[in-house]
């Protein structure tokens, strides 16, 4: 890994700490625009907040160059790109990096400017990776179509679901 941001992890553990920080951040992206909010009007948002939780450690992972998160990346990609079963526009990515940075420093007091601009530089390479799947250039073979959270939180002795 090239950088493995952990002042990032740090950071997040910081924010996942004070309760409360996945369920703000869906406010505020949301509210963002309309296009945002209509594509979870049928959201089981208790799923929902266990996968946001986990990507954001994923892309964080993903920024730094780590391979040991280059399958749930590239399901992730997959479920947001253009034939996937949630489709996001490239457009709206801003969206959710900005909401993100808008969020990150109500919960974590140590964020100061230097550190959202870490988070930016990580967000953007996930970003851009999910953007460029969308388009069709990301680079890499689709990944087989899995619900990658209930792979990875199955309980062991209860088989694939």
């Amino acid at each position: 890994m090239t950088d493995p941001y952990h002042d990032l992890q740090q950071s997040y553990g910081r924010c996942l700490a004070g309760k409360g920080f996945i369920e703000r951040f869906y406010e505020v992206f949301m509210a963002r625009d309309p296009e945002i909010a209509a594509m979870f009007a049928r959201t089981d948002f208790q799923k929902q907040r266990l996968a946001l939780r986990r990507g954001i450690s994923v892309a964080i992972f993903h920024a730094a160059g780590s391979n040991v998160v280059g399958r749930a990346t590239a399901e992730m990609a997959d479920v947001h790109s253009r034939a996937g079963r949630c489709p996001v526009r490239p457009e709206l990515y801003g969206h959710w990096v900005e909401a993100l940075l808008q969020v990150i420093p109500e919960f974590d007091r140590e964020a100061d400017a230097a550190l959202l601009a870490r988070w930016r530089e990580a967000m953007e390479v996930v970003t851009g990776t999910f953007a460029g799947r969308y388009a069709g250039d990301g680079g890499q073979a689709p990944a087989e179509r899995t619900d990658w959270v209930s792979r990875v939180f199955r309980r062991p002795g209860r088989g694939k679901r």
